[in-house]
């Protein structure tokens, strides 16, 4: 098997899912950052599902993956329903990057919350009171205001999904060629006794980590300090 295979598969599998982490995370984060605005029982109902939304940070990555495998597998109606189309949901790509989504979802949620929780309402209000529509305020206030933070939950959503080794294994399994990541290839050459291999994969995946990390905190760094 090439060597480059598996960071192949891991760039695919973590690109893809950081999309579908953004595309879910980044409306959600709003949404709960403008609900906790309204009343202290709103912001006790946003403090619950934000809860909720960290708790695969917590979850053994194993726990994760069987919790996945049962909602995605063949006898759930979701995963019944998506393997009478073609699209089986477990040991498949998809089901790589679902995994994967799913343990990174909160490392991206919790810094775009925290980035639109710190955007001064008051500069989105004067925006509305001067006749500005919620797709203008988001595009031209918030975001801009919250980019730093937004960027580095992306960075560290991107890594984590670089990385996950218990939850991909559980709903994809490890497929050369389609669901074989980084982390798994390692795996499987420790238990081969290839440790050459290992480090060496090791080694690449660590500098991506790192330099993963140092970008991330560069981000907020600069988040912090401006003015």
């Amino acid at each position: 098997m090439s060597e480059l295979e598996p960071f192949l598969v891991t760039a695919r599998v973590a690109l893809a899912s950081t999309v579908l982490v953004v595309l879910a995370g980044l409306p959600l984060a709003r949404g709960l950052s403008l609900a906790a605005r309204r009343s202290a029982r709103a912001r006790r109902a946003v403090a619950a599902l934000e809860t909720l939304f960290l708790v695969p940070l917590v979850l053994p990555p194993s726990t994760l993956g069987y919790f996945l495998l049962v909602a995605l597998g063949r006898r759930s109606p979701l995963g019944a329903l998506a393997d009478s189309l073609g699209v089986p949901l477990v040991f498949s790509v998809t089901g790589a990057v679902i995994a994967a989504a799913f343990a990174s979802f909160p490392l991206f949620f919790e810094p775009a919350k925290g980035a639109f929780d710190a955007v001064d309402p008051r500069l989105e209000d004067a925006a509305r009171l001067l006749g500005a529509g919620e797709g203008f305020v988001l595009a031209r206030i918030a975001l801009p205001l919250a980019s730093r933070g937004l960027l580095a939950g992306l960075v560290l959503a991107f890594a984590r999904a670089v990385g996950d080794f218990g939850t991909t294994l559980m709903v994809a399994g490890s497929i050369p060629g389609k669901t074989r990541t980084v982390s798994l290839a390692i795996y499987e050459a420790v238990q081969a006794g290839e440790e050459r291999r290992a480090l060496l994969l090791s080694v690449s995946v660590s500098a991506f980590a790192l330099a993963a990390l140092a970008g991330a905190r560069f981000a907020r760094a600069r988040r912090a300090g401006a003015p």
